[in-house]
């Protein structure tokens, strides 16, 4: 069996995902080392961005930083970097915290 090598996209946050038949999965809310991470599956109703729901109720989405793991308010969007450790932007990710 053949291995196959890994596929590089230009994912961002914010970015709108579709599946092979064009149906719109979600927007990006995440990206990691193993891939990236979407706001809703399909078929679920939107939601506010300050506002998630988990298996254990009503979470809220916050910031979080990769660099030194600082979290904050998302207000209208996320911030261009972190005010702790002034990362930029890339490294910031939706975070859902109960």
């Amino acid at each position: 069996m053949a291995s196959e090598e890994p596929v590089f996209a230009d994912v961002s946050i914010g970015q709108p995902v579709y599946d092979a038949e064009g149906e719109k999965l979600g927007t990006v809310r995440g990206v990691d080392d193993d891939g990236f991470y979407v706001s809703s599956p399909a078929g679920s109703e939107p939601m506010p961005l300050t506002d998630a729901r988990d298996v254990f109720g009503t979470a809220y989405v916050m910031w979080r930083c990769w660099e030194c793991g600082e979290m904050g308010e998302i207000g209208g969007e996320l911030p261009a970097n972190c005010p702790n450790c002034d990362a930029p932007r890339e490294e910031l990710y939706y975070w859902a915290e109960d």
